[in-house]
C-alpha cells in the first residue's frame, strides 16, 4: 500500500473548493502525480493536456537547483479528482493522505520542467512546496490548467487545442472554442479534404496555420456564413460541413498551388491568403448561395485568373503591384488583399453576367 501523509495548510476560496499547500521531497510528488502530456489517441482523440518537454529549459532549472544554495519558493501545483483525504485539525492545518496504491491520483498542473529536473537529481532533505486543489472531474481539472497557464508563456497553440476539450470558461473564449473545435475536426476527421494539413500541439508536421484557419471561422461566425448556422442545433456539424465543401474545392480547383507547397512556396497555404480565402468563401455563400464543393468550384474557378498564388504579381491597387511572395501576414496586408479577392469575384461575375445576357 503507498499511501503518503502530510501536514498542510488550507485557504479558505470558492465555496466547495479545497485549496491547501504541504512541503514534500520532489520525488514523492512524482510518485502520486503524473505529468499527463497532451497528445493524440488511435482515433484521433484529444487526451492529455501538458506540453511536452522543453530540453534546455530543464537543463538550466537542473544547472541551478544542483547548487548547494539553491532555493525554489515558486510551488508545484497539483490537482486531484479522487485518491486524498482531508482531515482538519484544532490549529487551523490539515492533515492529508494521498492514496497512490493502484494509480497515481494526482495531475501536474504546472511546474512540469521544474519536476523533471528535480528527477534528476539527488539532494537529501531539499523540498518543494506542492500547492494542490481538488477537482470535481477530469473537465475542471483541465479549466484549471488552462486558466493558470493562460497567463503564463505557455503555447498559445496547445491552449486553443484544449479549448474543445474544457466546459465552464469565460465568455471570451466562446467563439474561439468553437473555432478551435471546427479546425481540429478538420485536422482530423478522415473525410475532411484538410486532414493533417494543419499545424496544432498535436500536428507540429501541418502546414496551414491553426490559427488562420481558426480566424477564417470567427470571422465568418461575426459576420458570414456560420453566423447564419448559429441558430441550429446542428451548427457544428453545418460549420463543418460548409468549411470542408470550401477547402475540397479550393484544392480542386488550385492543385497546383495547394499540393506539396508550403506557405513559403504559395500565398494561398499562407496566413494571409487563408483568411482572405475565408472571405471568398462568405461572399460565395450570401451572392451565389455556394453551399457544396460544386457550387464554390464556379466561383474560384473564375477568380484563379486574377491570382498569382504562387509565380507572378498581385495587382493590389493602382498604385501597389506585388511579387506573388510580396503578401505578408500584417492585419494591413490581409486586408488588401482580401478586398482584392473579393473584388476580382464580383467583377467575374459581372462579366459572367454580361456575356449570358448578349
Amino acid at each position: 500500500m503507498t499511501v503518503f501523509k502530510y501536514k498542510a495548510l488550507s485557504a479558505s476560496q470558492a465555496p466547495g473548493n479545497e485549496v491547501f499547500v504541504f512541503a514534500c521531497d520532489p520525488h514523492d510528488v512524482l510518485k502520486f502525480s503524473e505529468i499527463d502530456r497532451v497528445g493524440r489517441s488511435e482515433d484521433g482523440q484529444l487526451r492529455g493536456f501538458q506540453r511536452h518537454q522543453i530540453a534546455p529549459h530543464i537543463k538550466e532549472i537542473r544547472d541551478y537547483l544542483s547548487r548547494e544554495d539553491a532555493m525554489l519558493p515558486n510551488a508545484v501545483i497539483v490537482a486531484f479528482v479522487d485518491g486524498v483525504r482531508t482531515q482538519p485539525r484544532s490549529d487551523g492545518t490539515l492533515d492529508i493522505e494521498i492514496d497512490a496504491t493502484n494509480a497515481k491520483p494526482g495531475f501536474v498542473v504546472d511546474g512540469q520542467q521544474r519536476l523533471t529536473a528535480l528527477s534528476g537529481l539527488t539532494k537529501p532533505g531539499f523540498q518543494i512546496f506542492v500547492s494542490a486543489l481538488i477537482c470535481k472531474d477530469y473537465n475542471e481539472l483541465r479549466q484549471q490548467f488552462v486558466l493558470i497557464n493562460s497567463t503564463r508563456p505557455l503555447p498559445k497553440t496547445l491552449i486553443y487545442e484544449l479549448l474543445p476539450t474544457v466546459e465552464g470558461l469565460p465568455e471570451r473564449y466562446t467563439a474561439r472554442k468553437f473555432a478551435a473545435r471546427i479546425v481540429d475536426r478538420l485536422n482530423f476527421s478522415p473525410d475532411s479534404s484538410l486532414q493533417g494539413e494543419i499545424r496544432l500541439h498535436t500536428n507540429p508536421t501541418g502546414l496551414l496555420s491553426d490559427t488562420a484557419m481558426q480566424k477564417i471561422v470567427m470571422n465568418s461566425l461575426s459576420d458570414g456564413a456560420l453566423r447564419s448556422f448559429i441558430q441550429y442545433e446542428d451548427r457544428e456539424e453545418r460549420a463543418y460541413d460548409f468549411l470542408n465543401e470550401f477547402f475540397g474545392a479550393v484544392i480542386q480547383v488550385n492543385s497546383g498551388e495547394w499540393k506539396g507547397m508550403s506557405s513559403k512556396t504559395s500565398r494561398l497555404k499562407h496566413g494571409a491568403g487563408l483568411v482572405a480565402m475565408g472571405f471568398v468563401m462568405d461572399l460565395l455563400y450570401t451572392n451565389q448561395g455556394a453551399m457544396t464543393r460544386d457550387d464554390f468550384v464556379e466561383g474560384l474557378q473564375l477568380l484563379k485568373p486574377s491570382t498569382a498564388w504562387t509565380s507572378g504579381q498581385w495587382a493590389l491597387g493602382p498604385y501597389d503591384t506585388r511579387p506573388w511572395n510580396g503578401i505578408q501576414n500584417t492585419p494591413t496586408d490581409i486586408d488588401l488583399l482580401t478586398r482584392y479577392l473579393v473584388s476580382s469575384v464580383k467583377k467575374a461575375f459581372r462579366r459572367q453576367r454580361l456575356v449570358v445576357n448578349q
